[in-house]
């Protein structure tokens, strides 16, 4: 076949006799340059015109610019009004998205023009559909009349086939600059039928934020009844966002919650805010609640200071009851200690020093009563370190804290604290092993606010500590079933030596023991904090060893034994503590198995020689064969609490038609759709205390995936309090493209599953190739 080619460039002449010169480049180039009057091609089998005047191609005409082509039975391209007149068969591939029509005008350097009874196709989304006419208002807006929009895709030639989830409307305007699409006089519709009608409303065309009213959310729960909100996004600029939701809630009344982001370039930060007046579950009583989240650096403009470091951690609610009623608004309020902290910092080489404030919040219940933590008004600390000088180590803190609290909770007189901790360390490193003697001096001063049980207003305490530190690093070559591996044999030694004190008449403010497991079984002090430092006269000495992939130094086989042995017993105990007698440590057992990426295995067991039982056991297992296929298992017993549970969370699918995830074509790799099959997915995450015999946290969920939407169930019980619970029901579908309706269980789900996987992951944006035609 005849082919004859036109080149079109921007002078008046109507061919161009000289061929097109190639040239090579690594990577064609996805944004279409910028140029005001871009060359045209133009290809037919008859081109037939006046020169600079008009050009007729018919036969397969076909009409080119960067990032545009179309293609038709005739074209018609008038040079002095720069329009072209497409008929028959019309096809246009505008950067990706693509439009078919039977006929339509474009004038090509403005992108200016219209289609008639077109199709088009949104190559960032997927998205589809068809209208009456597209009016083209430039290069990124456009205006559909009479349109559908949807992302479901059609598989097969039945007749009868309709989207399951469809927006029709009498007029879509389309913003590509903006990736936003706005649409009037719409209605949504579901399986066919009408679900939700829709004066006015936007949607996105790709992935970038826009300001405007979100979808209403809805949850059930049994106690604050039916919760309905309608959240309003602001998106003021491109590092700063804010929301605002108003709600109401049936059996409580109306609320607001807001939310306020920003990230600039020295600072970042979150601002959460509800208000609710007039709770009618609480008499009526107003109740708030507001969270900040900021960090960042203040420029201090003094040239030998430099910036410091900030930090904000404000946490504060209206009532002892806000954390069980409103446990999912702002934060997660999983703890009834509400933290209030301010810090300023400050470092250059080896010095630094910290300012900080923290008051605590304490939520009580009646019921469960805890003891308030003390206050920090102020706390200065001031840290000097060296490392590798003349191969020693270096160390100085110096910490003045003023603690305190309501001396009618917590039964003690405040104080004020300063101590200085300075060590000094000699590590002896080799490849086959390492040797550290390690000296510490430990000196404390209390300044009481009244006087102490003796009669005593202030207290001081001097202790030094030594330890040696050592191990050796064995290696081998090793198979085991079939598997080559680099296997190591780690043995490690540890004594620690620390003078006993008498410290039982101190307050204790900040201190707490240690749980007892493979780190802390190293630690030269047995308590968090410094009000309290173990006298100590041991040894400890543990053995691991390891199988290595000897190409990737990954570790499918870790296994580990530790004990201690005590030469004196331990005297220095927290208040009610028992002191220890001299001798053997609970032996320590540890093991982590990743044979295979898919499984893995973490259990570790203390064992009471004495008594010839288990103290602690924690076994955890998981199995994650694929993607959306995780199923993991935990088994905790702690004897001395009288402590048994069991925990497993897993995300699994229940059926699978033909085709697997990952496996998708452009459009519908672009949408997140998946090959025309429905998946059910089973998800949840149960917590059982075989002790008491109750489920103390429950999730249960049910998602389906039908390609171009996804709809969600879930079933919620988290206890708020020692004798009561909230029941909890989410419901959601979300319209792949378009939008999400109901409430939201995800966070729920990505919280509480471990390796839970959203079904929607996010993808590679396509390629303007990706349909090139």
């Amino acid at each position: 076949m005849a082919w004859a080619v036109l080149a079109l460039l921007a002078g008046p002449a109507l061919a161009q006799t000289e061929p097109l010169t190639l040239r090579a480049t690594p990577l064609l180039a996805e944004d279409v340059p910028d140029n005001a009057k871009p060359p045209t091609v133009v290809y037919g089998e008859r081109i037939t015109g006046r020169t600079g005047l008009e050009s007729v191609i018919e036969g397969q005409a076909e009409l080119r610019q960067p990032g545009r082509v179309a293609f038709g039975d005739k074209l018609v391209y008038d040079e002095t009004t720069d329009i072209a007149t497409v008929t028959g068969g019309v096809r246009v591939n505008a950067e990706g998205d693509r439009y078919t029509a039977t006929s339509g005008q474009l004038k090509l350097d403005a992108m200016e023009g219209f289609l008639l009874q077109p199709t088009y196709r949104f190559l960032a989304t997927g998205a589809h559909g068809a209208s009456e006419r597209i009016d083209m208002l430039d290069r990124d807006r456009s205006r559909v009349w009479q349109g559908t929009y949807t992302t479901c895709e059609r598989y097969g030639d039945g007749a009868d086939w309709r989207p399951d989830w469809l927006l029709r409307a009498d007029r879509m305007e389309l913003d590509r600059e903006d990736d936003e699409g706005r649409a009037y006089g719409a209605v949504l519709e579901f399986k066919g039928v009408p679900i939700l009608p829709l004066p006015a409303m936007s949607f996105p065309l790709g992935e970038q934020r826009k300001s405007g009213w979100l979808p209403p959310t809805m949850g059930l729960d049994n106690k604050s009844g039916l919760d309905l909100s309608v959240p309003y996004y602001w998106n003021i600029a491109p590092n700063r966002d804010a929301t605002v939701t108003p709600g109401i809630m049936s059996r409580r009344g109306a609320n607001v919650q807001g939310e306020f982001r920003y990230m600039e370039a020295g600072y970042q930060g979150r601002v959460n805010a509800n208000w609710m007046p007039n709770d009618n579950l609480r008499d009526g009583r107003n109740r708030w609640g507001y969270f900040v989240r900021h960090n960042g650096t203040l420029d201090t403009g003094i040239g030998a200071i430099g910036g410091l470091g900030v930090g904000l951690n404000l946490n504060r609610v209206s009532d002892n009851d806000y954390w069980r009623d409103f446990n999912r608004r702002g934060v997660m309020l999983t703890t009834r200690l509400l933290a209030n902290d301010g810090t300023l910092s400050w470092g250059r080489g080896d010095f630094s020093f910290t300012a900080r404030a923290l008051q605590w919040q304490t939520l009580q219940d009646v019921n469960a009563p805890i003891l308030p933590p003390y206050d920090r008004l102020p706390q200065l600390v001031a840290r000097w370190g060296r490392l590798n000088d003349r191969g020693f180590d270096y160390s100085v803190v110096g910490d003045f804290t003023r603690f305190r609290a309501d001396p009618l909770l917590t039964k003690q007189v405040n104080a004020d604290r300063a101590f200085v901790q300075a060590q000094v360390a000699r590590p002896f490193t080799r490849p086959w092993g390492f040797f550290t003697p390690k000296l510490q001096l430990h000196a404390t001063q209390y300044n009481f606010d009244g006087p102490l049980a003796d009669g005593s207003t202030s207290a001081s305490r001097m202790l030094p500590t030594l330890s040696l530190d050592s191990g050796l690093v064995f290696e081998r070559d090793a198979r085991y079933f079939g598997r080559a591996f680099r296997q190591t044999l780690e043995p490690r030694l540890m004594y620690v030596y620390t003078p006993y004190r008498d410290q039982s008449r101190l307050p204790v403010y900040d201190t707490g023991a240690y749980d007892f497991n493979f780190a802390t079984i190293w630690a030269e002090n047995a308590f968090a904090g410094n009000d309290r430092i173990v006298d100590n006269n041991l040894v400890t000495g543990g053995l691991t060893t390891r199988l290595l992939d000897p190409e990737t130094g990954a570790e499918a086989v870790r296994l580990a034994v530790a004990q201690r042995y005590r030469f004196s017993g331990q005297q220095v105990v927290m208040p009610g503590g028992t002191p220890t007698t001299p001798g053997w440590s609970d032996l320590m057992l540890g093991a982590s198995i990743n044979w295979t990426p898919q499984w893995g295995l973490d259990t570790v067991l203390q064992y009471n020689l004495d008594t010839r039982t288990s103290t602690r056991t924690t076994v955890q297992a998981r199995y994650s064969p694929g993607p959306y296929r995780t199923v993991s298992m935990a088994y905790r017993h702690q004897r001395d609490l009288n402590s048994e549970s069991v925990d497993v969370g897993w995300q699994w699918p229940l059926s699978q038609r033909a085709g697997r995830r990952g496996e998708l074509g452009s459009t519908a790799r672009a949408s997140g759709g998946s090959c025309g099959r429905s998946d059910w997915y089973s998800v949840g995450r149960l917590n059982y205390d075989l002790h008491g015999r109750q489920l103390t946290e429950g999730l249960l969920g049910i998602e389906y995936d039908a390609g171009c939407w996804i709809g969600r169930l879930v079933v919620e019980k988290l206890h708020s309090s020692l004798t009561s619970s909230t029941k909890r029901i989410l419901f959601q579908i979300e319209f792949v493209g378009l939008s999400r309706l109901g409430s939201d269980p995800l966070s729920r789900l990505r919280n509480s599953i471990p390796r839970y996987r959203y079904l929607r992951d996010d993808v590679t944006p396509p390629s303007r190739f990706t349909d090139y035609e």
